[in-house]
């Protein structure tokens, strides 16, 4: 499992001209299983991303697509976590 830090770089305000292919981007991971939970960094610094099933080489290729990443408008952080106890509910995640 994965949780992946999208950090606003000095090129922030290139962000609203990429936002749809960015979201786009995000669909198509959570669409392939890869992504589990995307959402905001507050207040304003970027995004997170929980992420599972692929080698840390696939997810570096797929981060390496998102349209932000490509404009470096963020700066990606991939941390591997082995996660082993979870909240009920949450089990399968420590799976």
């Amino acid at each position: 499992m994965y949780i992946v830090l999208l950090r606003f770089s000095a090129n922030k305000s290139q962000a609203p001209a990429h936002m749809a292919g960015h979201r786009e981007w995000l669909q198509k991971g959570i669409a392939d299983g890869v992504f589990l939970l995307a959402g905001s960094i507050r207040p304003g610094l970027g995004g997170a991303i929980l992420a599972a099933g692929p080698s840390p080489e696939a997810l570096q290729a797929r981060i390496d697509q998102d349209p932000f990443v490509v404009h470096d408008i963020v700066k990606a952080e991939i941390i591997d976590v082995d996660p082993n106890h979870a909240a009920e509910g949450l089990a399968l995640l420590a799976a």
